[in-house]
């Protein structure tokens, strides 16, 4: 059985499907989108950025982790605001923000400026990304119908990044870095009137709830500083005083936090909604398939551009194959699969394919061609991401509360972001470590052994990442209830929900 959840002040009825929904699929994909490739969009216009404004090398990785920072700390904030406020109102202010902040940080002409204007860009994709995906849940309510947005948003959720890598050499290359922020710009113009004209207001039934203060500064303090300390061991090491520092607090926030949540009248997140078994995984699942795929985009993009020379846009266009695979791969999954078999079939099936497409990047050298050395296991990657995603944001949010759908929706992007900061830690870490050692082992360093370090560094984190994946495998494995168990139930329990209070 689901674990109960709190109950709502309105009697149970039936939410008539809105005429207007495949439309808002298009604009709640739009602002995802826009939040999940500004992760990585950013990344390949950063050399041209340092030429121009004339920032550090340390400074560079202040562009990544500003976004990071503010984007993993505030997102169950911003998720419970979306359930206060109402959905479409707070989704109109987290766009009108993003595009604010991005136009800022296209314009900087200081490091400082862009720094803050990256930070800007993560708060209020905080607000975003959980309410996008709370007026999805929100909005299909059909179990069939539900499948397919599902399957359309997490193929984005986990195409994103890969589309930022193409959209980023494009716009690096062809007109000016800026341009990786302006173009925020106008995606948010045509979400901001898409969402006007087509995302129902709901008018609020029932008592206003309050916001968990206490408990939103304790999981905030959390976040950053687990979202720090990993960023601080990337670039500082293990062995720094600040990187255990900071996760030894997150650590100690973390736990005052649920011992808050178990007593608070208004709590932020109500613990039935991550105790339940199948959400658990699902969150888990999730996590684990940030900290793998982050491995994905960081270590092939650094392979085809520093061991292969590709450009910028070459590497951008060498993962096309990996997203058709992938949004292939949702829709067929969410559409056909899921429903008969289950999320408890088809995430391990996912992350199984993980680990084989991570160990077939193990055996890639100097002399590797795109096809099939480089292509096969990128669109096995695809596949995997395709079967993960969309089954296990779908299952994250069934059953839930419509009040809490927010909140619901946020963790599903936290567990996103924690596992890819985490991911790019470690593995960055691993590799940095092989490398060393390979050059030690092979003194004295010359051209080709500084190439055969990288390749040595490179297959120590693909390793590690099938390492993850097969982790990920057995956890779903093991969690997931079977499908007469989970999803049926959930879908059961949906489509009796109370309406909705404040979309």
């Amino acid at each position: 059985m689901l674990s109960r959840m709190p109950e709502s002040p309105t009697p149970p009825t039936a939410v008539a499907p809105d005429r207007r929904r495949w439309i808002t699929l298009v604009v709640v994909g739009l602002a995802q989108l826009m939040v999940v490739l500004d992760a990585t969009v950013v990344n390949i216009a950063l050399p041209s950025a340092q030429a121009d404004l004339g920032f550090s090398d340390g400074g560079r990785q202040w562009i990544i982790t500003a976004y990071s920072l503010a984007f993993g700390s505030l997102l169950l904030l911003g998720g419970r605001l979306s359930d206060l406020m109402g959905r479409k109102r707070t989704f109109l202010i987290g766009l009108v923000g993003f595009a604010l902040a991005s136009a800022l940080g296209g314009a900087a002409g200081s490091f400082e400026l862009l720094v803050a204007a990256r930070a800007l860009q993560g708060a209020f994709g905080a607000l975003l990304a959980p309410t996008a995906l709370a007026v999805l849940t929100t909005t299909f309510v059909v179990p069939k119908e539900r499948a397919r947005a599902f399957g359309v948003f997490g193929a984005i959720a986990g195409a994103g990044g890969a589309v930022g890598l193409l959209l980023g050499g494009f716009l690096t290359e062809y007109l000016d870095w800026r341009w990786n922020l302006y173009i925020n710009v106008f995606i948010a113009v045509v979400a901001f009137v898409g969402a006007l004209v087509f995302v129902p207001s709901v008018q609020r039934t029932g008592p206003r709830p309050k916001l968990d203060l206490p408990g939103t500064v304790l999981v905030s303090g959390a976040l950053f500083g687990i979202v720090y300390g990993f960023s601080n061991a990337e670039t500082a090491g293990w062995d720094s005083p600040l990187t255990w520092g900071m996760l030894s607090g997150a650590a100690v926030l973390l736990i005052a936090f649920v011992l808050w949540q178990r007593r608070a009248t208004h709590p932020l997140l109500p613990l039935s909604i991550v105790l339940d078994r199948n959400r658990a995984a699902a969150y888990s699942s999730v996590l684990i398939a940030g900290a793998g795929m982050f491995g994905i985009f960081l270590f092939v993009t650094y392979y085809l551009q520093v061991t292969l020379g590709y450009t910028p846009i070459r590497t951008g266009l060498a993962f096309l194959p990996m997203i058709g695979m992938l949004v292939l791969a949702a829709q067929l999954g969410t559409n056909l699969l899921v429903p008969r078999l289950g999320p408890k079939v088809m995430v391990p099936a996912g992350m199984t394919l993980g680990v084989i497409g991570m160990i077939l990047l193990t055996s890639l050298d100097e002399n590797s061609s795109y096809a099939p050395h480089i292509l096969v296991p990128l669109m096995v990657l695809g596949t995997a991401m395709g079967t993960i995603m969309p089954a296990s944001m779908q299952t994250a949010t069934l059953g839930v509360d419509r009040r809490f759908a927010g909140v619901a929706s946020a963790l599903v992007n936290t567990s996103q972001q924690v596992g890819g900061s985490i991911g790019t830690a470690l593995l960055n870490t691993l590799a940095a470590t092989a490398a060393a050692d390979y050059l030690v082992a092979n003194a004295p360093v010359t051209p080709d052994v500084a190439v055969q370090a990288a390749l040595s560094s490179y297959a120590t984190a693909y390793w590690w990442g099938a390492g993850f994946f097969a982790v990920g495998a057995v956890l779903s494995g093991l969690l997931f209830r079977r499908r007469n168990q989970g999803l049926s139930l959930a879908n059961a329990h949906l489509a009796a929900e109370p309406a909705p209070a404040a979309v």
